[in-house]
């Protein structure tokens, strides 16, 4: 049985989102469009996931940590952890690599995280859209020390993607590669593929789900940690549909 899915999401966190978007709000609103395996993203940063993973429970979602990183390059790349604790590690890596100008409200949007009832916990100085000092060849591997996986963000948008950037899609230790739409018209070199809604306002919550072969006991949150399985989600993506030189 499949489950809908989502890997690409955003919050009150992400400067360029809404602050009406908590992350008890983007499960809510994801839960009632049938989503059922949610990531949150926020641009290089994870501080909202302690509060989205209390919040998916109470919506019946399996929760998925991470965040949309930024790479010398200007990628997007998505960074997706099972295990919070494994994900707030890689935060503070990644907010140590991050190029350090202040962000300024007025001017570019609020950058704050919450707790799982929406109160303010606090906000974060530097600019998260800003690129971290990584490259798009290193920060796969970086990923996976931390018991993360890759999926490059929307590789056939015209900006802040591999092919915006690099003019192709490049081979990597990517899980799947993520486009905006199915079939790509890139050239994809095989690998699985998703979509997402890259949500930054409710109304984009759950617009471009996709199927992920599994079933929810074989991936829902076990053990003391209470944790999706890593392992199953690599296999359930690996059998996603891919495409080849689609052109």
């Amino acid at each position: 049985m499949a489950l809908l899915a989502d890997f690409h999401n955003h919050s009150c966190l992400s400067p360029c989102g809404s602050l009406d978007l908590s992350p008890r709000v983007l499960a809510e609103r994801a839960a009632a469009r049938g989503v059922k395996v949610l990531a949150l993203t926020d641009h290089n940063s994870g501080l909202n996931c302690p509060a989205f993973a209390k919040v998916c429970p109470r919506f019946g979602i399996i929760p998925i940590f991470g965040m949309e990183a930024t790479t010398q390059e200007e990628i997007h790349v998505l960074c997706l952890f099972t295990n919070l604790e494994a994900c707030l590690s890689w935060n503070d890596y990644a907010y140590g690599i991050l190029t350090p100008f202040p962000n300024d409200p007025d001017k570019t949007g609020d950058q704050v995280y919450v707790d799982e009832d929406d109160n303010i916990e606090g906000e974060v100085e530097y600019y998260l859209v800003n690129p971290l000092d990584l490259s798009v060849d290193s920060i796969g591997s970086k990923v996976g020390g931390y018991g993360g996986i890759i999926i490059p963000a929307h590789v056939d948008r015209p900006a802040f993607s591999m092919t915006s950037q690099l003019g192709v899609v490049v081979k990597g230790p990517w899980a799947a590669v993520e486009c905006v739409r199915l079939p790509p018209q890139v050239d994809t070199l095989g690998y699985p593929l998703t979509t997402s809604s890259d949500a930054h306002y409710i109304e984009h919550v759950g617009r471009r789900p996709f199927n992920l072969d599994i079933a929810a006991e074989e991936l829902a949150p076990r053990g003391p940690a209470a944790e999706a399985d890593m392992d199953a989600l690599k296999k359930a993506l690996a059998r996603r549909p891919n495409y080849r030189n689609p052109r």
